[in-house]
């Protein structure tokens, strides 16, 4: 049964009913997998400055993300949970189904801020028992990035479909001076897993359902397999990861890529290890002014396409002092928002696009958030809005295998296995036909449990 607590305070009305004195402030613990000193250091100011509105002390714990879920398992077992702990997508459901997570508190704080102010796709991704598992914070979506000024130049629509990658390869391949695109091949590489699973999303495949295990259609999942293949056929020979798209990409020597938004800092000559090479000034943002994005595509049998993300989220525990976690979620999703998204904003997309008085507050004052490393720069100066409003609408319609479902556990096993990889290679090397791909996917995904 679901706990009625009494409505969030507004920020505004929390500082008033505070000011007065701090008898019930608490000290409350909070787990962060954004441990580089650089942004503690930030996450230490929002503390302090949350310290300063509520009273209350915050403990900003590092803890290394791949050690988190097992962590977070043994303070549970000794009753010793942080207040709030900063998550990935991935711990949301089996965290709030083992009990580590109060759906009920974080689901609390979003009806306060208003369910509506969030980007529907991020937020449905913590869907759980008719609430939340848990507060979703910011997040990322992987994008097509393609020079536009060639697909100007030949009259080609932008790369927002299955039809359009391809009209645009046979278009523009012409290598080894363009190469058409430049796909992940490397099948021990997560990269490949990301890319394909974002391919399958786009045309409504998947190899999960509500029961578990859901195997492909094998129509679809050909279509999927035929446009794959084209872009491998479309790249350079060997073992492709991120770091060839990118070189290739830099050096004007490939027409799309799929990357994350990590590269858009890059792209625009702020960083010194990772230039732009296309012209002979490395801090040029010639390439970035070059270069549109596209975070939702579309397969033949999917219209709608998909986009996929990469989501962070507050979970307020099982064991926290509830009321000042929530208080801090809070904070951290309104007043302090937009330092929150400024630990890193080029990977931090706003998934709480604004107020209802003013719906695109977030959007716009992130869009101003410097980024880069060796130089800054706000990303809205270095890209035009259109491209801003497409990285955002990306959380919009945000997806990933078996979230839906409740199976994203499940779908992430697979994944980990790399079995899709694996598969994908031999048909793409021409090892197995069509037909015999999907059968194999089929009897390797559905042995994983």
């Amino acid at each position: 049964m679901k706990v009625i607590r009494t409505p969030l305070l507004s920020s505004a009305a929390m500082a008033l009913a505070l000011s007065a004195g701090t008898a019930g402030a608490e000290t409350i613990r909070f787990w962060t997998i954004e441990e580089q000193p650089e942004r503690l250091a930030r996450q230490q100011e929002m503390a302090d400055a949350f310290n300063a509105e509520s009273g209350h002390t915050v403990e900003v714990i590092p803890v290394t993300e791949s050690e988190l879920g097992t962590r977070a398992t043994a303070a549970f077992a000794a009753g010793d949970l942080p207040d709030v702990i900063y998550h990935p997508l991935a711990l949301a459901l089996p965290w709030a189904e083992a009990g580590i997570l109060d759906p009920d508190a974080a689901t609390d704080v979003i009806e306060a801020l208003g369910e509506d102010t969030f980007a529907p796709g991020a937020l449905s991704m913590a869907s759980f028992d008719g609430g939340y598992a848990s507060v979703p914070a910011d997040g990322w979506t992987q994008m097509i990035l393609y020079r536009a000024d060639l697909f100007e130049e030949a009259g080609l629509e932008p790369p927002t479909s299955y039809a359009n990658v391809e009209a645009a390869i046979e278009a523009l391949h012409n290598p080894p001076e363009m190469y058409g695109f430049v796909a992940a091949t490397k099948v021990d590489e997560s990269f490949m897993s990301q890319v394909l699973e974002h391919v399958f999303l786009a045309n409504g495949v998947s190899p999960v359902g509500p029961d578990g295990f859901a195997p492909l259609d094998e129509a679809k999942t050909a279509e999927v397999l035929e446009f794959y293949k084209t872009l491998a056929e479309a790249s350079p020979p060997g073992d492709l990861y991120w770091d060839q798209s990118r070189t290739l990409y830099f050096s004007g020597n490939a027409a799309m890529v799929i990357w994350s938004p990590f590269i858009l800092d890059e792209l625009a000559g702020l960083r010194d290890s990772a230039p732009p090479t296309i012209t002979d000034d490395p801090t040029s943002p010639e390439l970035a002014s070059k270069t549109g994005i596209v975070t939702n595509f579309s397969g033949p049998s999917n219209p709608d396409g998909a986009a996929w993300a990469s989501i962070n989220m507050f979970g307020i525990t099982g064991d926290a002092s509830t009321d000042a976690a929530m208080e801090f979620v809070e904070y951290s999703m309104d007043k302090g928002y937009v330092d929150t998204l400024a630990i890193a904003p080029e990977g931090k997309f706003p998934i709480r696009r604004g107020t209802a008085d003013d719906p695109e507050l977030f959007v716009t004052e992130w869009s101003a958030l410097p980024v880069g490393v060796d130089r800054k720069a706000p990303l809205g100066e270095l890209y035009p809005q259109e491209m801003i409003d497409e990285i955002v609408a990306g959380l919009d319609v945000a997806q990933r295998w078996g979230v839906e479902d409740g199976q994203l556990a499940l779908a992430s096993k697979m994944i980990g296995s790399q079995a899709l990889n694996r598969v994908v290679r031999e048909y793409i090397d021409g090892r197995i036909d069509t037909a015999a791909a999907v059968e194999k996917l089929n009897s390797e995904l559905g042995a994983i449990n």
